[in-house]
């Protein structure tokens, strides 16, 4: 399926969140979630920051 289908797919379907799961350095499931309105074809090529401050195995909160 294409970044296009998938959009339409969505839409067809009534999507209204997009959820990414992920694994994060320890092994643990996190994710974090977008409004569909934000996913186009370029967060298939150009991908999708966040901030991961608060996940472990990456810089934490207090910053040092």
């Amino acid at each position: 399926m294409s970044p296009r289908e998938l959009i339409e797919f969505a839409e067809k379907n009534n999507v209204k969140i997009i959820d990414f799961k992920f694994m994060d350095i320890p092994g643990l499931w996190q994710h974090f979630s977008i409004s569909f309105r934000d996913l186009t074809e370029d967060v298939f090529e150009e991908g999708i920051g966040f901030d991961g401050s608060s996940i472990r195995g990456f810089q934490t909160i207090e910053g040092e």
